[in-house]
């Protein structure tokens, strides 16, 4: 999902950061000290699991594990992803410096987004949770498809097949990342319910 260097328009870059910046700002706001850890926890798994990629044109398709960010932090999704995209730039060259805000949203929004849907139902019945869980999962995945869409179609028209592309190779991804938020949800509702935050802040 990441997006290059070089390939982004300046108004689409300027979007990208002030939302960003709002995101994190809100998810700052809203992260409690005793959530630092699992905030941490979380970002190197995203660095982690996003590092290993295959190169789709000017975008990459990887796991993002974003929903279960979503679900873990809510708004702290923001500051949380952020923090790992920055030190992919800085030592491994992923994604970019100029990116980092667009890159940012494109993971961190439909995190968010979906928190806000699904959360108040992961403590509800095991299989309202576990099918809350895997919508999270997966469509955390096709929201950031479709925005990376978006970013690349609102810099030039010519990216519109590339755009189609990205999103339908992130499709085994979305399955994917559907079945192991739904999994760890599962898991963490035995174990550690209040992991989960469950409802809207």
């Amino acid at each position: 999902m990441h997006i290059s260097e070089g390939v982004l328009s300046g108004p689409v870059l300027l979007a990208g950061a002030a939302l960003a910046a709002v995101g994190t700002g809100i998810g700052l706001k809203k992260l409690d000290y005793d959530q630092i850890a699992k905030a941490g926890m979380l970002s190197a798994a995203f660095f982690v699991a996003s590092l290993v990629h295959v190169p789709i044109g000017p975008s990459n398709a990887h796991l993002i594990l974003n929903g279960l960010v979503g679900l873990l932090l809510g708004w702290g999704a923001f500051p949380a992803i952020l923090v790992a995209l920055v030190l992919q730039a800085v030592f491994f060259q992923f994604g970019g410096i100029t990116t980092l805000g667009v890159n940012t949203v494109i993971m961190a929004l439909p995190a968010t987004f979906c928190y806000l849907i699904f959360g108040r139902f992961v403590h509800k019945n095991s299989r309202a949770a576990v099918i809350a869980a895997f919508a999270c999962g997966f469509l955390s995945v096709l929201l950031s498809g479709l925005l990376v869409a978006l970013s690349l179609i609102f810099t030039d028209d010519n990216f519109l097949e590339v755009s189609g592309i990205i999103v339908v190779a992130h499709v085994p991804v979305m399955i994917i990342e559907g079945i192991v938020t739904a999994i760890c949800a599962a898991f963490l509702r035995k174990v550690k319910p209040e992991m989960l935050l469950g409802t809207l802040d």
